[in-house]
């Protein structure tokens, strides 16, 4: 059976686009590099953050081609997963693990409210049709389908899915699948402003999405709580949260890719219909950017933790 560590920060990596709206894999390897030299655990391609809904199968396989060919097996390199139909789920499955993928995060059915049992159905297809380790993306604040622990109990029966990205917010849910699964289902919390409270809580991973502007510090945080040394990763995320907070936002994909440009990783292009951030909503967020880039910590040497 395959699986992965499911430990440490795992980047959900934004796309790099050019002016015209076209993959510019040059500035996503750009970034890709940035979040390795970091210390970043895995990838994450084609998220809600990477505008899953905007690019193809074959520019998923493209990144994640180039990113293998970049990295290498120096960290997991996983395909995200969010299709409303299931044979096209199992299609890009499939075309992922032939591709080297080493993993796969997966949504619940997409454009469409499923019922439980549809739910664990359509894991269960995808977890059937590929042999590559799953991680659940379990968000019923933004995708109004939430896979419970008593849907858990069924799925884990799957050797192939082996963790969940908890980003119900709700903190007490780490501790309930704790209890409920021990460590036979990996926890990566995927809210980057309580992502401090539910490594506390015992957490694994974090699935982040600021860390694609702020590599070293989100890197740092995690290290530093898993050392024990809690008041150093506080005094980190006390500086880090207005910026975090860009991430639980409608506009968290402009906001992100606003915060690489202005920390020289990354452009503001997005895929239409998104567009970069205007007026004073755009005014707001570099505000709150440019205090923290002009505030930024000194950090620990994070990486020997």
């Amino acid at each position: 059976m395959k699986t992965l560590p499911w430990t440490g920060v795992y980047p959900a990596v934004t796309t790099k686009f050019t002016p015209t709206g076209d993959l510019d894999l040059d500035a996503f390897l750009y970034g890709i590099h940035a979040q390795v030299k970091a210390g970043a655990d895995g990838i994450i391609i084609g998220g809600s953050l990477g505008e899953s809904s905007t690019i193809t199968h074959d520019e998923r396989i493209a990144m994640l081609s180039a990113t293998l060919e970049h990295v290498g097996h120096k960290v997991p390199v996983l395909v995200n997963i969010a299709e409303g139909s299931t044979r096209q789920a199992i299609t890009l499955a499939q075309r992922a693990e032939a591709s080297g993928a080493h993993g796969l995060m997966v949504l619940p059915p997409m454009m469409y409210k499923p019922t439980e049992q549809e739910v664990i159905d359509f894991f269960t297809d995808i977890a059937s049709g590929s042999g590559l380790p799953i991680l659940v993306y379990n968000n019923p604040v933004d995708y109004k389908i939430e896979v419970t622990p008593q849907m858990f109990e069924v799925l884990l029966k799957h050797d192939t899915i082996q963790a969940v990205k908890e980003s119900t917010r709700d903190l007490a849910n780490v501790t309930r699948l704790i209890n409920a699964f021990g460590d036979r289902l990996k926890i990566l919390t995927g809210v980057d402003t309580i992502a401090i409270e539910a490594l506390v809580m015992g957490a694994h991973g974090w699935v982040a999405g600021l860390v694609n502007a702020f590599p070293a510090e989100t890197v740092a945080i995690y290290r530093l709580v898993k050392a024990g040394r809690i008041n150093e990763a506080r005094d980190i995320h006390r500086w880090f949260l207005p910026i975090l907070e860009l991430d639980i936002n409608a506009q968290l994909v402009q906001n992100i890719k606003l915060a690489e440009h202005m920390t020289e990783l990354g452009n503001e292009y997005v895929r239409l219909p998104r567009k970069p951030l205007q007026g004073y909503e755009r005014q707001r967020v570099i505000r709150i950017l440019e205090e923290g880039i002009a505030t930024r910590p000194s950090l620990p040497d994070y990486l020997h933790l």
